[in-house]
């Protein structure tokens, strides 16, 4: 594969920054299933390293193909979401100040209030709009989602990085939702772009992992690889390779998953049983002008219903279902539902009626007839 900057993004997820193996010329990347590597004559690693827990060939062609999607410098990936998480927490100077969400991905959220309790931060968390007036000199780390999960509100990730910037903070955006399709926060002054690559960079429902991205290599970055090193947190060869896999199909996954939840959305939106649809591709959705302005590679396809029932009546909604599995997770081929209050468990803040859904790839009218018969 060409390596001049020129081609789009589309051609780098189908056939990755490495493109056809140099040394077979196999058109799928070769799987390295071995822990060690032995050296050369002159006793010098053949490759970057010798040894797995500190990288493969697999998961240096994955790290390179997503950062060169993010547009970022480096990647680097993970076992999971929350190992990827944790690891850029593990850098934030003892008692330094982060400047969160109220409503989020729970475990993050969760996790942070953990390191608040443990003294190691404090802790400020906002609605989307009180970035800006709660970040301090002492701030440390800006941590936003956006679309947020799961009322998909969407946040001005300019304005959430000028207001950490102003103060020497850097911003992470937990770009999940995005897909690396909608939208490259670096592009937008992000410092560090995280993904649950569970999720849409996969996109199979098969593979745990967590991707983070940086714009640029600097002391931090490399803290961040050290700790993964010595955790023993790096992705092993095999998952690097199904993620490679998923990745390959990401944009025609992406773009169907969008043009069917936005079908949906717009037909259950005025719906006798449906006190709202929450959805970035709505122009009745908290910060749908800032999408309309930065999520230039469509909405997505997370929603929200707020159903017109109590927390029972959702649960059983969720059960209803026959083509729509109710499951936890998001970004697969098929879609999923989920009565979010329940999953979350009793310190959630969300409205009992709120199912999240993840609309998949499925044909659109079969969706909307499963979601029309779980109402009734």
């Amino acid at each position: 594969m060409s390596s001049n900057g020129t081609l789009r993004p589309e051609t780098i997820a189908a056939q990755s920054v490495r493109g056809v193996d140099a040394t077979t010329g196999a058109v799928s990347p070769p799987l390295y299933l071995t822990t060690t590597y032995a050296r050369d004559e002159n006793y010098v690693p053949k490759l970057q390293e010798n040894y797995q827990r500190n990288g493969s060939p697999n998961l240096w062609s994955l790290e390179e193909t997503i950062a060169a999607l993010e547009k970022g410098q480096a990647a680097l990936a993970f076992s999971s979401g929350m190992a990827a998480v944790m690891s850029l927490c593990e850098t934030i100077p003892q008692g330094a100040h982060v400047v969160s969400l109220k409503t989020m991905y729970y475990g993050v959220r969760n996790w942070l209030q953990e390191l608040q309790r443990k003294g190691r931060i404090t802790l400020t968390l906002v609605e989307p709009d009180g970035i800006a007036a709660a970040v301090t000199p002492k701030t440390d780390l800006v941590w936003i989602e956006t679309p947020v999960n799961p009322t998909w509100d969407v946040i001005d990730i300019a304005a959430a990085a000028q207001a950490a910037h102003k103060v020497g903070a850097i911003l992470a955006v937990d770009a999940t939702a995005l897909g690396a399709v909608a939208c490259n926060p670096i592009n937008y002054g992000a410092d560090i772009v995280f993904h649950s690559a569970t999720k849409y960079l996969n996109g199979h429902t098969d593979v745990l992992a967590g991707i983070l991205v940086t714009r640029e290599v600097k002391a931090r970055w490399q803290e961040i690889a050290r700790l993964r090193a010595a955790m023993g947190n790096s992705l092993p060869p095999f998952e690097c390779w199904l993620l490679l896999r998923g990745l390959r199909t990401l944009f025609v996954r992406y773009n169907q998953a969008t043009s069917n939840a936005l079908a949906i959305a717009r037909h259950f939106s005025n719906h006798p049983k449906v006190e709202r649809v929450l959805y970035p591709g709505l122009a009745t959705q908290n910060g749908h002008a800032i999408a309309k302005k930065q999520m230039s590679g469509g909405y997505g396809g997370m929603m929200s219903l707020l159903l017109k029932t109590d927390f029972a009546g959702a649960k059983l909604f969720c059960t209803q279902l026959k083509v729509i599995a109710p499951a936890t997770s998001l970004g697969g081929v098929e879609s999923l539902a989920e009565h979010r209050k329940t999953v979350e468990g009793p310190s959630s803040t969300l409205p009992d009626n709120l199912v999240r859904i993840s609309v998949g790839i499925e044909n659109v009218n079969d969706l909307i007839a499963d979601i029309e018969q779980a109402l009734r």
